[in-house]
């Protein structure tokens, strides 16, 4: 039973990283930013081919095995009995969205859809946000002891 929150908060959290790729896709043109706070925070749509910050471009195939593989080990984890630490399953699940998130992107596109743009930060998406915040949750879980 403890299995089913995690996997409805990764599910949660692809759903949303998909309505919010829809939407840019619908509402905002490709390469002209949209002003959202001043120029501080801006809504600007690029089509990444590469990875992380757009490193390796071209490499979308490689990307998806690693995400694909990626995504079945947190899945299996989180099946697992093994993860007794909420603050764990919380990361792992986050990560999980964010991993499927652009793998969905990438099958069906070539290209992962990103759309928010703060000076100083390369432009990114609901995934890209899960993927972080998740990886920032385990690594407290570490530091914590875990």
């Amino acid at each position: 039973m403890v299995r089913l929150p995690s996997l409805l908060l990764a599910s949660s959290l692809i759903l949303l990283d998909r309505v919010t790729k829809w939407w840019a896709s619908c509402a905002l043109t490709l390469g002209r930013p949209r002003p959202l706070i001043g120029e501080t925070i801006r809504l600007t749509r690029v089509h990444n081919v590469g990875g992380a910050f757009g490193i390796l471009p071209g490499s979308g195939d490689w990307f998806v095995a690693i995400s694909s593989m990626v995504a079945f080990v947190l899945l299996a984890l989180l099946l697992s009995r093994r993860l007794c630490s909420p603050l764990l399953r919380v990361g792992l699940a986050v990560i999980l969205a964010g991993a499927v998130g652009n793998l969905i992107d990438r099958i069906a596109y070539g290209f992962v859809l990103d759309f928010f743009e703060i000076r100083g930060f390369p432009v990114f998406n609901v995934a890209d946000a899960c993927i972080t915040i998740g990886a920032g949750l385990v690594v407290l879980y570490i530091l914590r002891g875990g």
